[in-house]
Order: structure tokens, then sequence, then C-alpha cells
């Protein structure tokens, strides 16, 4: 008779799991305050008082600006957007090449082409999957004007190295926090260690606002850049001079009053909901990490991770099971997470497909037809986007790693150790997937 429940056995657990639901009665109190005021946006794309948009949003820069310890903070409508606005605060030309992480959300490895610029992939660390230190430095060119990081996974990249980089090379450093809001690296936020960091208030986020971001730095100048970028810059230009006219063509990233009153009561919480979440993955792990086909990814010194996912090394030649059989099979043995339904059981192949694999970088074709930025003389560099560019990142993706997404709060321990039975169950009788 068949155990395992991808050969027709009985799943060890039938009922979705209780959903990441972090608004609550206070999130509706603040709407219905934006309501009642009349007022749901206060942006205008004209040089006046309300180019900065309404109280609300101005009050939640404040707020995060005071908890990250940072001089700026700006809300925008989506992390993507931030990133974007952060590239043309730095000034990135067409032809400029910009060094991107090939493991991560499309947007940071597609933001430079929003500006021309040239995505330029490093690979990642084999313990920490962040980019490797060595390999941006492998990469840096006369045309390399920035540098994108990606605090992967909710732990944060290298700073002391990397930040050493790019300032020994002259380089603009973008940090994408999108997964990490609170995780810290030296007792410094994650989000605030480069010259301008993006975090992500997007639905399934540590704390959100449905859709939302926010960008934040240290630099006057970067600050201002990313305000004027946001709302409509070129309409505001002759009343409000700026100090250059690069990339100062404007866009629509605002972020709604009720949107930043919903983050603002979702800021509070973020303390609360970390601690849950910590517990929870130090749970699993202790439990998960005596199988000895699964090796736990490290934590980086001196580094407190928040783990938007929790990530686990997989040991094919342990179980005698290729990786992909394996997740599948645990995945048959579990349900989804209630509201989630349409994506699966939360436990991931690799995360990502290295995006340089992409057709967009395949083809080099971003904008027209005729292959821009890449085309000359816009580009006068040469970039590859061959398979093995990257062979960690590459490795990660097709057999090594394996990400969970199950042990956010509400989750309790019964619920943690469903997961947990998961894992044993197709460790124990592994022999049915040969």
């Amino acid at each position: 008779m068949k155990q395992l429940a991808i050969n027709g056995g009985k799943k060890v657990r039938t009922i979705p799991f209780p959903a990441y639901v972090t608004v609550g009665e206070k999130e509706k109190q603040a709407i219905a305050r934006v309501i009642d005021s009349g007022v749901l946006s206060r942006f205008l794309g004209a040089w006046h008082e309300d180019f900065y948009g309404g109280p609300e949003v101005k009050a939640f820069e404040n707020e995060w600006a005071k908890y990250f310890g940072v001089k700026h903070a700006v809300a925008v409508n989506s992390a993507t957007s931030g990133i974007y606005a952060a590239v043309g605060a730095a000034g990135i030309n067409p032809g400029d090449e910009v060094i991107v992480s090939p493991y991560s959300m499309s947007a940071s490895a597609v933001a430079p082409l929003i500006y021309g610029g040239i995505p330029v992939f490093a690979d990642i660390e084999t313990d920490y999957f962040c980019l490797s230190p060595a390999s941006i430095e492998a990469r840096i060119t006369p045309l390399t004007r920035a540098i994108i990081v990606v605090d992967i996974f909710g732990q944060p990249y290298d700073a002391d190295i990397i930040n050493a980089i790019a300032k020994r090379h002259k380089l603009i450093l973008i940090e994408d926090c999108a997964q990490a809001p609170g995780a810290k690296y030296k007792r410094r936020f994650a989000g605030t260690l480069a010259d301008i960091g993006i975090f992500s208030l997007n639905y399934h986020k540590h704390i959100h606002t449905g859709e939302g971001g926010m960008v934040v730095t240290n630099d006057d100048r970067l600050a201002e850049r990313v305000r004027l970028i946001r709302n409509h810059a070129e309409a505001v230009l002759s009343d409000k001079p700026s100090d250059t006219l690069v990339n100062m063509v404007g866009f629509n990233y605002r972020m709604t009053e009720i949107e930043a009153a919903i983050g603002r009561v979702q800021l509070k919480k973020l303390n609360r909901l970390l601690k849950s979440r910590l517990e929870n993955i130090a749970y699993l792990k202790k439990k998960l990490f005596s199988l000895p086909c699964l090796e736990p990814a490290k934590v980086r010194p001196q580094t407190q991770p928040v783990y938007y996912v929790l990530t686990l090394k997989y040991r094919k030649r342990t179980s005698g099971v290729p990786r992909d059989r394996f997740v599948e099979a645990v995945a048959a043995e579990l349900a989804p997470i209630t509201l989630r339904e349409t994506e699966g059981v939360k436990i991931g192949k690799g995360y990502t497909r290295p995006l340089y694999l992409l057709p967009l970088f395949q083809k080099r074709i971003a904008f027209g037809k005729n292959g821009y930025p890449w085309m000359k003389p816009i580009y006068s560099g040469h970039v590859s986007y061959n398979q093995g560019i990257c062979p960690v990142a590459e490795r990660m993706y097709e057999d090594e790693l394996i990400t969970l997404g199950i042990f956010q709060s509400p989750l309790i321990r019964k619920d943690l150790n469903d997961v947990i039975a998961a894992f044993q169950k197709v460790w124990e009788y592994r022999s049915e997937l040969l």
C-alpha cells in the first residue's frame, strides 16, 4: 500500500492553513478617518504645497523615517515604482551599466532599462544568496554607474564589503529591501545600508497596504529627485528649478491617503509580527534540520534576518531523490494557505529562474524592435546573458534550494507540526519516489 499522498496515500493535512492577515479594526478606523475627511489623495502635479501629497502620506513618511532612523522617506505606489525612481534619481543614462542580481523579483533587474541602462548580472553567494562581492567586483567596467543589491529572503547584503566596493569605484548603491523590513546588519536596519533603499508594502510582504512602497535615504538630493520623479517632475521644473534635467520626465508613483493611513497602523505592528515570525522559524529550523537531506541556509554573522521565506538546502546525494520530486511529494501532503489558495502549497523549487534567461534579455529587446538600449551607439560595451554566467544562481534554481513559506502568524505549533510531519513522511517513504 502506498503511503505518500503523491502516490494516492492519505495526506498529512487537508485543511487550509490560516491566512496571514495583518489588517484589522484599527486599519478600518484609519480608513474611515480618511473617508470622513473627504480627501482620498492630495497630490497635485504642479508646483504647490500639495505637490508632496496629503496629511496621511506626509505623516506616514515621517513615521517611517523615524522608525528606521533615516533623514528622508518617500512613499510610492509600489516598490517597483520606488526602484525605478531610485535608478532615475541616481542619474543613470542610456548605455550606463548597472550591476544587478539574477536571483530576485524581475523589477530590480529591469529597473535600469527604464532609463536606457544596461543590466549586468553578478552571481550570488553560495551561503546567503545575496549578490557576491567578488562577482560584483569582476563585473565592474568603465561603464558601470550603479549597483542594485537585494536583501533576498529577508537577509541583508554584505554591506561592509559591497559598500566599500561602491565607494572605491564611485558607484551609487541602491538597496532593494522589499523582503527584509526590520532586518538588521550590525544593528543598522536593512534598507538604510546603501545610498538609497526601497521597501515593499505589497499584500504578501511582512506588513502591507495592499500595494505600496517606501524609498529611504539620508541624501537630500536623492530624496528630492525621487519626490520629483514620483509626481510628474517635468510639470514643475519651471517653478522649482532642479540642479539637472537628467531623468526628470516624471511618472505617477503616488500613494493614496487610504494606503498611507493603513501603512501608519501596519508600521506599529511590525515588531510584534516579526517576533512571532522569528519564533515560528526557530521552531521549524530545529525540527526540519534533523532530517539528513536538509541543510540549514546560513545566517550572515552579526545579522538579524526576518525571513520572507525559510530557505533549505537540499542534499540530493543523501536522499537519492531529485529535489523537484521531493518538493512535489511534500506539497502533496499539505494544503494551501487561506486567501492564497490559487498559489498552491507554499513550498518552492529553487525560487526563481535566473533572470538573464528571460526572453527580454535573451532577445535583447526592451523597447521598440531595434534592440534598444543594447544597440550601438547607445551602448558601447559588451554584456553576456549566456547560460552559465552565474553558476551559483543556476545551481540553486536547478537542484539545491527549497523555499518554504508556511510559518507566518497566526500559525501555531500544531500547524507547524503538520509541515514538519510532511517533510518527515516524505523522507521516511522516499523509496516510493525512486
